[in-house]
């Protein structure tokens, strides 16, 4: 089973993300033996299928680790554990069980650090200050990149609509492959600038995203790309143009004032170095893009099996843009919109998990967390709160309001009869095959 190591700069330890796409520790890097992890659990939950993987085999039997954990929890409750390798995993699968468990001081979310790892960056890690600050850019990089590009998210979903108006009512739309173009295009813009107003830059850069995030997702999962020596080449090649890019763009955009606030303009301006403005901006690309499509998707899919939920989501934009503009004032009033785009969070299982390192000696209910266990937050299993989203998802929320406010004033969003959409679990949650849709005009 491969691996691939980075550097903890935390505590000083290598974590060691693993061919089944979640974090573990090898148990000589701290010190701790086989029988010693055993004796500190007292968590319910499964023992080990065998001494060397524990209980990988039942995790590769399940399909899934998302698919693992729902069966795991089911059966043990909202606290529960088993064995990777010799080392000790907890997953919290409820809400109540999260809030005991989450540290404020711990401000850099859990799936930022799990991508962090397969990219083998180092930057964060830092004082809780330091984090605190990197937090707030984030925030105010994509409350900033949303206001100054409303306008260009609303044109981008215009032209989407005049796309769809023009076919035949029968023709069959790839919504995956169109949600997946929309996402880049906006994302790309917002996050990185200019330069992506030209569509062949766009092209190159999904490109490249494409080979980086499937090899995220399928490489690590099945430990298959440290086999394949062409394919690793290729998603090295592709990640070091993605950083070519922005290098060039962070370059470009220092000291310089712009007309068009984006993302990276926060990070620069941030007192951070430029590595740390390259990995974050990297992270903050790679998931917004990715989330942005996924959720876009999923959104799309579920409206079109159920024409009551599209007429009361049509009812509400009615009611609050009238025959107005959509201006970011009013899609803030969109409440029953927020709860379609929370709904679909939970139903699809987004990012159905993310990981956190125990640094210290915790409790859970009446369960004591050994230092240094990995814990898992379950966020499949977990109905989640919309409140506590990180970025990426609240980038990519105001994105698919916007665009859901403009696709359904003036369509109706039809299902393909007989068309079975069975669902893929990586880090974001996605459809195996294509996704069809039909579309026909209000009036």
């Amino acid at each position: 089973m491969s691996t691939s190591s980075v550097k903890d700069e935390t505590n000083g330890n290598i974590t060691i993300f693993t061919s089944m796409g979640f974090w573990t520790a090898m148990t000589t890097d701290f010190g701790l033996g086989w029988e010693a992890s055993r004796q500190a659990a007292g968590i319910p939950g499964i023992t080990p299928t065998e001494e060397k993987d524990g209980n990988l085999p039942d995790i590769v039997n399940s399909g899934s680790l998302h698919e693992f954990l729902v069966n795991l929890h089911e059966r043990y409750g909202p606290v529960v554990s088993f064995w990777f390798g010799g080392r000790l995993v907890v997953s919290l699968g409820t809400v109540d069980v999260l809030k005991q468990h989450i540290n404020p001081s711990k401000t850099l979310d859990p799936f930022e650090t799990i991508l962090k790892s397969l990219l083998r960056y180092q930057s964060g890690g830092g004082s809780v200050s330091e984090n605190h600050m990197r937090k707030n850019l984030y925030e105010n990089g994509v409350t900033n990149s949303l206001k100054s590009n409303f306008a260009l998210l609303l044109k981008l979903s215009e032209e989407l609509l005049d796309k769809w108006l023009s076919y035949p009512e029968s023709q069959h739309v790839p919504l995956s492959q169109h949600m997946l173009g929309f996402a880049m295009k906006s994302v790309t813009q917002m996050v990185m600038g200019s330069t992506f107003e030209d569509d062949q830059e766009v092209v190159r850069f999904q490109k490249n995203h494409g080979t980086v995030w499937s090899e995220i997702g399928k490489g690590f999962l099945d430990g298959s790309l440290d086999k394949n020596t062409t394919r690793k080449k290729q998603y090295e090649d592709a990640l070091m143009q993605l950083e070519s890019i922005l290098k060039n763009i962070i370059k470009e955009r220092k000291g310089r004032n712009f007309s068009q606030h984006v993302f990276i303009d926060s990070l620069v301006q941030g007192n951070l170095n430029d590595q740390q403005i390259l990995e974050d901006s990297m992270i903050f690309s790679l998931a917004s893009c990715i989330i942005t499509a996924k959720l876009c998707t999923w959104a799309i899919c579920f409206l079109t099996t159920s024409e009551e939920v599209q007429k009361k989501l049509y009812e509400e934009i009615e009611q609050v843009f009238g025959n107005g503009p959509i201006t970011p004032e009013k899609i803030e009033q969109l409440r029953y919109c927020r709860h379609v785009l929370c709904e679909t969070v939970r139903t699809a299982k987004l990012t159905p998990v993310s990981a956190r390192l125990q640094d210290i000696e915790g409790k859970i209910d009446q369960f004591i967390i050994p230092r240094e266990t990995l814990v898992l937050y379950a966020l499949g299993v977990v109905l989640q709160d919309p409140n506590t989203w990180p970025s990426p998802h609240r980038f990519a929320y105001m994105v698919t309001t916007v665009l859901l406010s403009v696709l359904v004033k003036r369509l109706h969003l039809l299902s393909v009869e007989g068309q079975v959409i069975e669902t893929k679990y990586e880090l974001v949650t996605s459809s195996r095959e294509e996704a069809w849709i039909t579309v026909s005009k209000r009036y």
